[in-house]
């Protein structure tokens, strides 16, 4: 049997600021480092949940949101959801930091194919405990998962209304919108 290596927060943090990985994103989980590739499709998916979460957010003054270049601590790990919103109640100023040290608030999750089910269900596990909202995005069935700490998953379809729930109050967005025809 062949043990696979496991790294440590400290040789990740290493690794992402080598001169060759500077165009590169990562994220460490579970000791692993996983490189975060995507597809124009998933990045079209998330531009579109990131332009009215933005505008909703810059409009109402709640905190700022993140595209897939944000990354978040999260529970010791570090991770870069496809969109990312923290809000001013827990923090003034946006961090400077490669992986912002506080959790998001809600974190937009698009699957890609190169996703692997094992690391987002690690993903949402350290998500919920750490109190953050997440979306995950399923650009195959076109529909979106609703999770929220302390409550049970719920599904959306394209015929639904992606509500901002407690973290994002007022906001809304047809999941028709969401997804390119």
């Amino acid at each position: 049997m062949v043990q696979a290596t496991r790294y440590t927060l400290d040789e990740f943090e290493a690794l992402i600021k080598l001169p060759e990985n500077v165009d590169r994103r990562f994220e460490y989980i579970e000791g692993d480092i996983v490189e975060v590739v995507s597809n124009n499709y998933c990045s079209i998916v998330a531009a579109r949940i990131l332009i009215e979460l933005g505008g909703y957010v810059k409009k109402h003054k709640l905190g700022y949101v993140t595209g897939a270049d944000g990354g978040y601590v999260v529970a010791g790990e570090c991770y870069i959801p496809a969109v990312g919103f923290i809000s001013a109640a827990r923090q003034l100023k946006p961090s400077y930091d490669a992986y912002d040290p506080n959790p998001p608030d809600l974190a937009v999750e698009v699957l890609s194919p190169t996703d692997r089910p094992a690391d987002m269900r690690i993903k949402l596990i350290k998500y919920l405990a750490a109190g953050t909202t997440v979306w995950v995005v399923d650009p195959d069935l076109k529909q979106v998962e609703i999770y929220t700490p302390g409550l049970t998953v719920i599904p959306i379809g394209l015929e639904d209304v992606l509500d901002g729930g407690d973290v994002l109050p007022g906001f809304h967005m047809s999941v028709s919108e969401i997804f390119p025809d």
